[in-house]
């Protein structure tokens, strides 16, 4: 009797885990049976699975027949310029910001005299920024609770590397700009982890201190004083990590060979940048977003950008892929390159520094397909913009439509088609979502779109994660 208690217990234990998980939903034994059923014996899955085991599912997906040559003919290019590394950072924003500022100060040198902006000392600000912006944000929310979703926003990300073409507006015409060989890059510049966790943590202590000062009923100035001081630690963290922001520096510019074409000079940061860029980026130009699940032709804009204090929102016009190519391609016929952004993962054959549709073909490996729209995927997280890039090139039809295009790339100049890539256009409809582009390459439509009052949204939204 002893023993069949015993017996009928374990069977007891041993079934109370699979039914518990019934309740809500779960898998059952019944359940598990028909999936377990459902799957093939045959010899093929053993033989996927063998190749699988051993193998990346990358190489195993590769298409072979798309593997050749890579076509790097372009009916229309802007004139080359260096490319540049933004190693473990998340900084390719700037990068591409960057490379459309020097190129247009090339163009307008009629290309005989060159630049190269310190992407290290704009970072040094933008981290600033976005120090001060969850500080501030903590302040206008203490009286919410620690859960609510806005307080939630601050904390969670106190700090980031990403950002857009409106952060690199916004911060240039603040604190100017300085040549790369005034202030280069760092360790910590290239590799942003170690220096994000701390100044993360420390943002997350002064949060929960700010809450409490307003709590406590703290007067107004002195929560801002608290601010102003704990501003001054991250300052100092950044300082000894990226290097204190040059304030004043002699420079003489240079063709592209090197050679000093003007004589040697003091600079202000801002003379710098009054010398390099000339007046205001803000107002030149418009950001177009392709997000098929808003209405087009109307104008957004995203709360909480991470300038929102110090610049501006992030604001765009939300328009259809064929509007955006016939800006691209106004914008590249003149000469003029723009700041993109990709889910540039998706698709991507590194070795080549190719993007196209057929790539891969995960479904045939599978025994299955992959069948949402570029709707679909945004809203359900699958895709969006990861990735900004510098659109150089685009290869045009009989017909003037395009073919391909080509973009700058941040990661290396021996990366992709020497620091390239190039995509079919295919691929350039599917997983492109921002064009910055100067307003005299937008038609007038779109312009007095741009004017409307823009509907605001939040910055949790899968299509709004920053460029990195």
């Amino acid at each position: 009797m002893k023993k069949l208690a015993v017996t009928l217990f374990a069977a007891i234990l041993m079934a109370a885990p699979m039914s518990a998980q019934t309740v809500n939903g779960g898998i059952s034994a019944d359940m598990l049976k028909k999936i377990e059923s459902a799957q093939s014996a045959g010899t093929a899955d053993k033989a996927l699975f063998n190749a699988i085991a051993s193998n990346s599912i990358e190489d195993l997906v590769k298409n072979f027949a798309n593997q050749g040559p890579v076509d790097t003919y372009f009916s229309n290019e802007t004139k080359s310029q260096s490319i540049h590394d933004q190693k473990s950072s998340g900084r390719c924003w700037m990068f591409s910001g960057l490379n459309v500022l020097r190129s247009n100060f090339a163009r307008a040198h009629k290309d005989t005299m060159t630049v190269e902006f310190s992407q290290d000392y704009l970072f040094f600000y933008d981290q600033l920024e976005k120090a001060n912006l969850m500080l501030q944000g903590v302040i206008d929310t203490y009286k919410k609770p620690i859960d609510d979703p806005r307080v939630r926003f601050f904390f969670k990300s106190p700090i980031n590397d990403g950002g857009t073409f409106c952060g690199v507006a916004d911060l240039a015409e603040k604190y100017g700009l300085v040549p790369m060989s005034v202030q280069p890059e760092t360790y910590s510049a290239e590799n942003t982890r170690s220096m994000a966790k701390i100044v993360a943590s420390k943002l997350r202590e002064f949060g929960l201190e700010l809450r409490q000062m307003g709590a406590d009923g703290k007067k107004p100035a002195a929560i801002q004083q608290r601010k102003t001081e704990m501003l001054g630690v991250i300052y100092h963290i950044l300082a000894i990590t990226l290097g204190e922001p040059v304030k004043e520096f002699t420079y003489a510019f240079t063709d592209k060979s090197g050679k000093a074409i003007t004589e040697a000079r003091r600079y202000t940061p801002k003379e710098f940048y009054k010398e390099t860029v000339g007046g205001p980026i803000n107002g030149t130009f418009i950001m177009a977003m392709n997000d098929p699940r808003r209405p087009y032709y109307k104008t957004y804009e995203v709360e909480y950008d991470r300038h929102t204090y110090d610049g501006h929102n992030w604001k765009y016009v939300n328009l259809p892929m064929d509007d955006i190519e016939q800006m691209a391609i106004a914008s590249i016929k003149d000469g003029c390159k723009l700041y993109s952004s990709y889910d540039v993962a998706k698709q991507l054959d590194r070795k080549r520094g190719y993007l196209d549709l057929d790539n891969y073909d995960y479904g045939s490996l599978f025994g299955t397909t992959f069948t949402m729209d570029k709707a679909q995927r945004i809203m359900t997280f699958d895709s969006g913009s990861t990735h900004a890039m510098t659109l150089t090139a685009v290869d045009l039809d009989a017909d003037g439509k395009a073919k391909k295009w080509k973009v700058e790339n941040s990661w290396g100049a021996t990366n992709g088609q020497r620091g390239h890539l190039i995509m079919t256009d295919r691929w350039f409809r599917e997983y492109s979502f921002r064009l910055v582009v100067d307003k005299k390459y937008v038609p007038q439509n779109i312009l007095e779109v741009e004017k409307q009052k823009p509907e605001m949204v939040m910055p949790e939204d899968p299509l709004f994660q920053m460029d990195e």
